[in-house]
């Protein structure tokens, strides 16, 4: 795999045919043409600003998505890892860029003495992705906090945006068009530090006892229906257990697809599809993907 910079221009790593399975947590999918990782927030600016053609796909922790095997056409813009800062920004107020992982973000909070941030503990990825998709853990969905956020375009020009500008749901949050989140203002309630450390210790005890989180997964890979949940479905039509290739549902929690090792994007994928048409016959409910499936098929 060859590296390149253009030193005239960027100070983060561009590379050619860039293997993306290092960056997703299902630790699968092809190769990125280009993969650009910034090394600031006006680095990616630069880099927007003068690729304007090139298609463009946005990878954070890489936790929600299943990069099929034959890769990703275009650049893949990496931020877990690049855009990291954050900042204690008012007494009831946090700043955060979007490539800093949500679990940082809930300490971060604990420690300025902040309480509503400890469901994000429970959410595996990043703040860009979280606020993406209305990541939510424990009853509660990041946008409930959202103060503003702040967004890049296409041609690498910076916007502050008010939570009216858009429409969360579950699990989807519609924006405007060519537009990528770049970080956010956060509003939480002054309080304990002990008792949100408490609270997270709780959370993390109950996640490590319902959830395989020793094994490669993308966290849960279908959005739970109205009034019901999607790994009761699943464990009702006896999945648990049931296998493609290296590909495997958990015996844990039944709406979590783990790779046994040599999973390949084809196995897990062929899996979930599996899983959807035999809840369908069983039950007759149509479960949604909550993963992302990006990329081609070789």
């Amino acid at each position: 795999m060859e590296a390149v910079h253009d030193i005239n221009t960027l100070r983060g790593t561009l590379e050619k045919n860039a293997s993306l399975a290092r960056f997703t947590s299902w630790k699968v999918g092809g190769a990125a043409d280009l993969l650009f990782r910034p090394a600031d927030l006006q680095d990616l600016r630069n880099f927007l600003a003068t690729e304007d053609e090139i298609p463009l796909t946005w990878l954070g922790g890489g936790t929600n998505v299943l990069v099929r095997d034959g890769g990703i056409r275009g650049a893949v813009i990496l931020l877990h890892g690049c855009l990291g800062q954050l900042e204690f920004a008012a007494p009831d107020r946090v700043r955060a860029e979007a490539g800093v992982a949500c679990a940082k973000l809930a300490r971060f909070c604990t420690d300025q003495q902040l309480q509503g941030a400890e469901f994000l503990i429970g959410i595996p990825g990043t703040v860009g992705g979280a606020l993406a998709m209305n990541s939510g853990a424990f009853e509660h969905e990041i946008w409930e906090f959202v103060e503003h956020v702040e967004t890049v375009d296409r041609r690498g020009e910076l916007h502050t945006r008010d939570p009216d500008d858009f429409k969360p749901q579950y699990r989807t949050v519609h924006m405007p068009a060519d537009e990528w989140f770049t970080g956010a203002s956060f509003k939480f309630t002054p309080g304990s530090a002990s008792k949100a450390r408490a609270t997270i210790r709780a959370l993390l005890e109950r996640r490590n006892a319902t959830q395989p989180l020793g094994n490669q997964s993308c966290g849960s890979v279908f959005r739970n229906p109205q009034r019901d949940h999607a790994a009761r479905l699943i464990e009702s039509c006896e999945l648990k257990g049931v296998c493609t290739g290296g590909a495997q549902v958990s015996e844990k929690h039944a709406n979590f697809i783990i790779n046994l090792g040599d999973a390949t994007a084809k196995d897990i994928e062929e899996l979930i599809w599996k899983v959807h048409a035999v809840v369908k016959a069983k039950h007759g409910v149509t479960l949604i993907p909550e993963v992302r499936i990006l990329g081609e098929v070789p």
